[in-house]
C-alpha cells in the first residue's frame, strides 16, 4: 500500500466533514480529532475483536494529543445492534460524565459505526462523533452518509437517524487483519458502484479485482479512493440517501450478501 493519505470533503453546510483515506491513520487520530473538539474528552466505542488489533494505537494517539478518553467495548456481531445493547451502551457513556462538547469515536465495522452514530445523535440531544471504520465494507459504505440506527425484532435499522460524523478516518492498514470473506463483502460494494455509475471503473475491477481483494501493492487503495470520492460528491447533493437507483441496489446487496461467492472477483 502507498503511504499517501487522501483528503476528501463532504459539503453539507455547517455539517460538512472530511474523509481521510490512507495507511496508519489510527496512529495520528489524536492530531486529526483534537481541532474538532469542544471539550477534550472522547469516549471510544469498539468491539472486543477490533479492540485487540486497533485500540492500543488509538488510545496512545489520543493521549499524545492531550485528549482524555474512556472506552466501551461491545460484543462483536449484528446482535449488538438491538435496544438492549444500545440501552447499556448509552448508560455506560453517560456514566463517564459526558457533556455537549464531548465526542464519541466509533472504532470498528458497520455495526459499531451504526450504534455509535445513533448514540451520538440521541445522547444529550446530540453530540459529535468520529467514524474510524476498520472493514472494507464500512470504509466504502456505512461510514459515509450519516445513516445510523439499531435493529428491532420487526426489522433492521427501523430505529435510527441521519446524523453526520465530524470526521471519517479510513485507515487502510486495518484491512490486513480482515478475513478474505470480509474483503469480498467490501469489494461487492465497490463493484456495485462501478456497475451503476462508472463502466470504465467496473472494467478496471474485472481486470484487477483479485489484486484488490488480496490487497496487492498500491492497487488495493484505488477502488477505495474512487468509491469514497463518489460518496463525497453524492453526500453534497443528497444528505438523506443515495438516490433511487443506489437505494435499490443497496437493498439487493443486503439481500444477497450472505452468498459472498456471487460477488467474488474472478
Amino acid at each position: 500500500m502507498t503511504d499517501e493519505v487522501e483528503r476528501l470533503r463532504v459539503e453539507l453546510g455547517d455539517r460538512a466533514y472530511e474523509i481521510l483515506v490512507g495507511p496508519r491513520l489510527i496512529e495520528r487520530a489524536g492530531r486529526e480529532i483534537q481541532p474538532l473538539l469542544r471539550r477534550r474528552q472522547v469516549v471510544i466505542v469498539s468491539d472486543e475483536t477490533v479492540a485487540r488489533h486497533c485500540l492500543p494505537q488509538l488510545r496512545d494517539s489520543l493521549s499524545e494529543a492531550g485528549i482524555a478518553h474512556h472506552t466501551v467495548l461491545l460484543p462483536p456481531g449484528e446482535e449488538t445492534k438491538d435496544l438492549d445493547h444500545f440501552g447499556r451502551l448509552a448508560e455506560e457513556i453517560l456514566a463517564f460524565g459526558i457533556e455537549r462538547g464531548s465526542m464519541l469515536v466509533a472504532l470498528g465495522g458497520g455495526v459499531v459505526g451504526d450504534v455509535t452514530g445513533f448514540a451520538a445523535a440521541t445522547l444529550l440531544r446530540g453530540i459529535d462523533f468520529v467514524q474510524i471504520p476498520t472493514t472494507l465494507l464500512a470504509q466504502v459504505d456505512s461510514s459515509v452518509g450519516g445513516k445510523t440506527g439499531i435493529n428491532t425484532p420487526i426489522g433492521k435499522n427501523l430505529i435510527g437517524a441521519f446524523y453526520q460524523p465530524r470526521l471519517v478516518l479510513a485507515d487502510t492498514t486495518t484491512l490486513s487483519t480482515l478475513p478474505h470473506r470480509e474483503l469480498l463483502a467490501g469489494y461487492a460494494e465497490i463493484a456495485k458502484y462501478g456497475l451503476i455509475r462508472d463502466a470504465g471503473f467496473f472494467a478496471w475491477l474485472e481486470a484487477e479485482g483479485r489484486a484488490v481483494c488480496e490487497l496487492a501493492s498500491a492497487r488495493s487503495g484505488d477502488g477505495n479512493r474512487v468509491r469514497r470520492a463518489a460518496a463525497a460528491r453524492r453526500g453534497g447533493r443528497d444528505r438523506h440517501g443515495l438516490g433511487l437507483r443506489l437505494r435499490r441496489a443497496h437493498g439487493s446487496h443486503h439481500a444477497g450478501r450472505g452468498e459472498a461467492g456471487t460477488t467474488s472477483p474472478r
